[in-house]
């Protein structure tokens, strides 16, 4: 297939996951990013992401990963006007983790009604990052340092750190952690984590689910020192190796897209989360390109545990 055609069936794709989900879709935004980063796209890993909530029920995510080869994703974000920088700190923050860590590639994400949305950081899989080195970058939240000994002490502080995120729609930054063994995951310190982080008690559902994880994440701001979110990642190749049932308007989502913009090494991972409002959310993410050399870095961001 030559390339304007691998563009035009990524565009009908992206089109067809906004008409399921019966949400708006907005082809300037998506033409916008798709051209920013069109050097980039062909043979990259491309995955589409949808969940449950107020948060998420508008829009569906589509997230490409981009070699490190290429110009950092927030370069080009303001180059095309995709990004419009202010004097907040979640601006500067990409470019100074970049001069901190060893970086592996990159990632962004965008929805088909929003336009881009988040910009993602790889680091080296011999070479994690420890939550520490994060605490002396300038622009980093206060709450990461403020939250740093709950990390440590739930099994969050050593070098296990994958990936980094910034979302510059609602200003907040996601630590991402690997590694997790199955104490951390136990149903008690499932509850222990959200009774200290003040977030309501579990679901036996959502103790299910987690103790199937072998990636968290949280999403903390500079507006409060409180974790606004904190998620598990459960990989699985099928939606039948769930512990639980699938949410009806996923579940739909995933056989009306199943086999027209996945092929067969089609990857499923599922999040569930915690939100600060008292909100669980689950979200669900699958691939429409998948690429052999993913596994690894999936493995590293708990994305890669057989059960």
């Amino acid at each position: 297939m030559s390339e304007s055609a691998e563009f035009a069936h990524l565009y009908q794709a992206i089109e067809k996951s906004a008409r399921l989900l019966e949400v708006p879709y907005a082809q300037d935004k998506v033409q916008a990013v798709l051209t920013a980063y069109k050097d980039a796209i062909p043979k990259t890993p491309i995955a589409f992401r949808m969940g449950t909530g107020a948060r998420y029920s508008s829009d569906v995510d589509w997230r490409f990963t981009i070699p490190k080869e290429h110009e950092d994703p927030y370069t080009v974000a303001v180059a095309h006007g995709l990004l419009e920088p202010s004097d907040h700190p979640v601006f500067p923050l990409y470019g100074e983790v970049l001069q901190h860590c060893g970086i592996h590639c990159y990632g962004v994400d965008f929805g088909v009604a929003g336009g881009l949305k988040k910009l993602y950081i790889n680091f080296r899989p011999d070479d994690m990052e420890p939550l520490s080195a994060f605490l002396d970058i300038p622009s980093m939240p206060p709450s990461v340092a403020e939250n740093y000994d709950f990390f440590v002490q739930h099994g969050m502080g050593g070098p296990q750190m994958p990936m980094f995120a910034i979302d510059y729609r609602y200003r907040t930054a996601n630590l991402y952690f690997g590694g997790l063994t199955a104490e951390p995951l136990a149903p008690d310190t499932v509850r222990s984590i959200f009774s200290r982080l003040q977030l309501p008690e579990p679901s036996e559902r959502l103790l299910k689910l987690s103790g199937r994880a072998m990636g968290a994440y949280a999403t903390l701001s500079w507006d409060s020192s409180k974790i606004e979110r904190f998620a598990f990642t459960i990989p699985a190749g099928d939606v039948s190796e769930l512990p639980v049932p699938m949410e009806p308007e996923i579940q739909k989502f995933l056989e009306d897209v199943k086999g027209e913009v996945a092929d067969d090494s089609n990857r499923f991972v599922y999040y569930v989360a915690m939100s600060s409002t008292g909100e669980e959310l689950y979200k669900f993410q699958s691939y429409y390109r998948y690429e052999p050399w993913l596994k690894e870095l999936m493995t590293l961001n708990g994305q890669g545990r057989s059960s």
